[in-house]
């Protein structure tokens, strides 16, 4: 009896699910677009059902697509974890990894460290896809996503990579001009870069500051206050490296995440500003699903991520 699906039809299909698209999953396989369009056909055939709703300018996965999307996944997942089991420990990685990351933290920290990775693994294949948001929880398109602050589901592991927290920053020039906020209200009469990212609520930016209780009380004991304050700014975007050269060329205050403007604080380019008061961290995680726990290429990328990172 002939088989109605192959091993090589699974990735062939989880190739073209992830571009939607004809001729980009004939540049990812490197064949042309009338042999992507045979070999969908044919799988189509055997099976008796559509798996593509397709017209002249879309593609979409067909409700029978949906499910052979999820089995093809979690079956080429179990292939590359036996793969790895019988290999064992002394095995150098090899097969597809799909990362995911941020813009602006994907672009200057994680492609750098593909680069070194794929030079010391040649074996592995890494698809380095970058969006503004995260994808959304339980999406497994991704082996693994790297994202701020804390993950959201606890059905996926999330490995710390390197804690972070967001300053205050803004240049000498604009300091000079408009002069110095002392506490987190001042901020409401400056102009403020905004970033609308992720879920975070827009524009509202918020504090806390940690301080000693009354003499009455042990000299030990804190106590945390927080503060929320509504900024406003003429400049506002979705990219943290745009907004970031918006502050360095002087247009206004900006709250982000320190490895994006620690150079710049160490050049004398930006200065921190309010630092006697927090935000809430943005620690780097991260996060991928749990059949990816035993994967030989997801720990040994992830062991590289954290050893560059200084962990």
């Amino acid at each position: 009896m002939a088989r109605l699906i192959s091993p090589t039809d699974l990735e062939f299909f989880l190739a073209l699910a992830n571009a939607c698209s004809v001729s980009r999953t004939a540049r990812e396989l490197g064949i042309t677009p009338a042999a992507v369009s045979k070999h969908l056909a044919l799988m189509e055939s055997r099976l008796g059902v559509p798996l593509f709703n397709r017209t002249t300018r879309s593609m979409s996965l067909t409700p029978e697509g949906d499910v052979y999307l999820g089995h093809a996944r979690k079956i080429l997942a179990s292939i590359g974890e036996m793969e790895d089991q019988l290999l064992g420990a002394n095995a150098s990685p090899q097969g597809l990894l799909r990362v995911n990351a941020t813009l602006g933290f994907g672009r200057s920290h994680i492609a750098p460290l593909i680069s070194d990775f794929v030079r010391k693994y040649p074996q592995v294949d890494i698809q380095l896809q970058l969006s503004v948001n995260p994808p959304p929880s339980g999406d497994d398109a991704y082996d693994i996503c790297f994202r701020f602050g804390n993950p959201p589901d606890s059905r996926s592991i999330a490995r710390l990579i390197a804690p972070n927290r967001r300053v205050v920053v803004a240049s000498p020039a604009y300091l000079k001009r408009h002069g110095e906020p002392k506490t987190p209200a001042d901020l409401a009469r400056h102009n403020c870069i905004g970033i609308r990212q992720g879920d975070e609520a827009y524009g509202l930016w918020r504090f806390a500051t940690t301080k000693g209780k009354g003499k009455n009380n042990s000299s030990n004991s804190k106590t945390e206050s927080t503060e929320s304050v509504k900024i406003r700014g003429n400049l506002t975007t979705n990219d943290g490296g745009i907004a970031v050269n918006w502050a360095l060329d002087g247009h206004g205050i900006l709250l982000r995440a320190e490895w994006d403007v620690q150079k710049y604080l160490q050049s004398g380019r930006l200065v921190q500003l309010l630092a006697q008061y927090s935000s809430p961290d943005a620690d780097i995680y991260a996060v991928y699903a749990q059949q990816h726990r035993t994967s030989l290429r997801v720990k040994t990328f992830l062991d590289f991520v954290v050893a560059a990172s200084g962990g």
